[in-house]
């Protein structure tokens, strides 16, 4: 008897350890992501792309994002397997920032280390930041986002 009740406590630990609360994307949901630098020469300098349900999408205006308005973009697709090394940005999104009042957080590209671009629109929540890459300048709780928002362009520059 000992051993079973072990058994459904280990069972009934990995299932409540799972996180439900994973934000599933719907055919009219994306994520907008990318990075700037005023400063800075080349095609490299403003990278956005859009993260929808079954796909990644590309901005090709390449414009230097507004604190007033949302991103005007134009977009082209990237491949399937940009999208699976994007897929999965959003189970980092931190619950906090849609709670933000202000669409700057920190100074971005203030001292031209340039700066990330983030607009959310899910379940009837449409909303953007501009966040600063330098991390002493943000609260801890957005660190994680901006590292794999970080990584995530750098795989798709490669």
């Amino acid at each position: 008897m000992k051993q079973f009740s072990i058994i459904l406590i280990v069972v009934a630990l990995l299932f409540g350890s799972c996180n439900s609360e994973t934000i599933k994307l719907s055919e009219n949901d994306y994520l907008v992501f990318g990075h700037f630098y005023g400063e800075c020469m080349g095609e490299g300098c403003v990278e956005i792309f859009r993260l929808e349900k079954d796909c990644l999408l590309e901005d090709t205006n390449d414009t230097y994002p507004s604190s007033v308005n949302f991103y005007n973009a134009k977009y082209i697709n990237r491949s399937i397997s940009d999208f699976e090394k994007t897929k999965d940005l959003l189970s980092y999104f931190p619950d906090d920032l849609v709670k933000e009042n202000n669409t700057v957080i920190g100074q971005p590209d203030a001292g031209d280390w340039g700066g990330i671009y983030v607009e959310y629109n899910y379940n009837g929540v449409h909303k953007f930041w501009l966040i600063d890459k330098m991390k002493n300048n943000v609260p801890a709780k957005y660190h994680e986002f901006i590292d794999k928002i970080t990584v995530k362009i750098q795989q798709l520059q490669k």
